[in-house]
């Protein structure tokens, strides 16, 4: 996993989360409150939420951006469990939380590709990306 995440609070503008975004060349922030996620920002989320509708999009807050109900897997599940988390909701990255529902890093698909198995991330890339 990556660590440490990059993170944003809820009442960062997008342009912050956008700069942040650019310097570190990530696509997506998990918005925290205590140390917890409470949502994730993706570029993606940006373009197809915010840029189409508002008037002064760099002054939305990451609250309004964000998706809520962050997809998580706990530092101590098997790779394979984090895996099939990532099939059965269809996201590439999973926020890596411990047992206070601390944030301690970003799993993603290319994290298991490298350090534990394509076939792996493969297989769970066919299930994020089937249409359901």
């Amino acid at each position: 996993m990556t660590i440490p995440a990059i993170t944003g609070a809820s009442d960062a503008s997008i342009r912050e989360i956008a700069r942040l975004m650019r310097d570190h060349d990530i696509g997506l922030i998990p918005i925290v409150l205590d140390g917890s996620p409470v949502g994730v920002l993706t570029d993606r989320d940006i373009v197809t939420r915010i840029l189409p509708v508002a008037d002064v999009p760099a002054e939305i807050t990451a609250a309004r951006a964000m998706s809520d109900h962050p997809v998580t897997c706990h530092m101590d599940q098997d790779v394979a469990e984090a895996a099939s988390i990532m099939g059965d909701n269809q996201v590439r990255r999973l926020l890596v939380v411990d047992h206070d529902d601390r944030l301690v890093g970003i799993l993603s698909l290319g994290d298991i590709a490298e350090n534990v198995s394509e076939g792996l991330a493969g297989q769970a890339l066919g299930e994020v990306v089937e249409l359901r």
